[in-house]
């Protein structure tokens, strides 16, 4: 069942394009994800789903309602988790729980043991008297979630959910979302970590420039873009002409980034020894597993952090 579905979805600001007539959907109960670099337009994108921003032209409907008629009761039955922690400093950490669910109108009693119930649930709860300024980066980020929940969402807007994390806490923030999906809720995600879509989505766009590149489940994504594997060639880009006469057999593309070459093998051990056969005295090789910058860099010829 699609509890999100968009269609040639637009946002302008100010004469500028962030999103440029966009067509997606979203499946109840999986990991949605939207990768992308900085500027690509998921946060704008992710901002008209939840009512912050308002559509520009195209398609937008949110469980069944549309986002221009019904806003109020679709941010009722969302969860949001921004990019910046906008918790309230002032407060401690259960007082933050207890005041956001006043704003649904949750009765205190319930919207306690709700409250008490996310502590538990992210390993807040021997912190729930500590002011909100005494916890670490990744305390901070479980507390951003946990109050998104407390009004018990269908669906949960995570925009850059690990960003400034450490790999400790970027881990211990992946298991609680695989745990939230197994449970049954949704999440749309937007992130420029490669290893976090990977990690957590069932499916994904990949996002540029307010464009949608392709989308699919991160595996077959790879797959079909590039292969199982990436042979990367250093100070290979002036042989490629050559290389490529010789190798095409053997490749199902290549892509030249600077001064190397990056190959997509059909056999890469194969090709490896070939390579390291010839005469030229490359820089360096590298054979390793085909990811999803593989994928964005054959799609825009630059990496996600560029």
């Amino acid at each position: 069942m699609e509890v999100i579905t968009a269609r040639n979805l637009v946002k302008d600001y100010n004469g500028f394009r962030a999103v440029n007539g966009i067509s997606f959907s979203v499946h109840r109960q999986e990991c949605f994800g939207i990768l992308g670099p900085n500027g690509a337009g998921k946060t704008s994108t992710v901002r008209m789903v939840f009512g912050f921003s308002p559509i520009t032209a195209g398609e937008l409907n949110v469980l069944g309602r549309d986002v221009t008629r019904h806003a109020r009761e679709i941010k009722a039955r969302l969860g949001i988790v921004p990019q910046e922690n906008n918790l309230d400093p002032d407060l401690k950490v259960l007082q933050n729980l207890l005041v956001y669910a006043s704003f649904f109108n949750i009765p205190e009693r319930e919207a306690r043991e709700r409250a008490l119930e996310q502590l538990e649930f992210f390993g807040l709860s021997d912190k729930r008297d500590a002011m909100v300024d005494h916890l670490s980066g990744g305390m901070k980020r479980r507390l951003t979630i946990a109050r998104a929940l407390i009004n018990d969402p269908e669906i949960i807007i995570l925009d850059e959910p690990t960003t400034g994390l450490d790999p400790q806490a970027r881990h211990t923030v992946w298991q609680r979302l695989r745990q939230l999906r197994n449970r049954g809720v949704t999440l749309i995600m937007t992130t420029h970590y490669l290893e976090e879509a990977a990690q957590l989505c069932d499916r994904l766009i990949i996002m540029d420039h307010g464009d949608i590149l392709d989308e699919g489940a991160p595996g077959p994504l790879v797959e079909r873009h590039v292969g199982a594997e990436v042979l990367e060639v250093g100070q290979g880009a002036a042989a490629a002409d050559t290389l490529l006469k010789q190798f095409h057999k053997q490749i199902r593309g290549h892509l030249v980034v600077g001064d190397n070459l990056t190959l997509y093998p059909l056999n890469g051990r194969e090709l490896l020894a070939r390579l390291q056969d010839l005469p030229h005295q490359f820089d360096h090789y590298l054979l390793r597993p085909a990811t999803l910058e593989d994928v964005f860099l054959k799609l825009t010829g630059r990496g996600l952090t560029e």
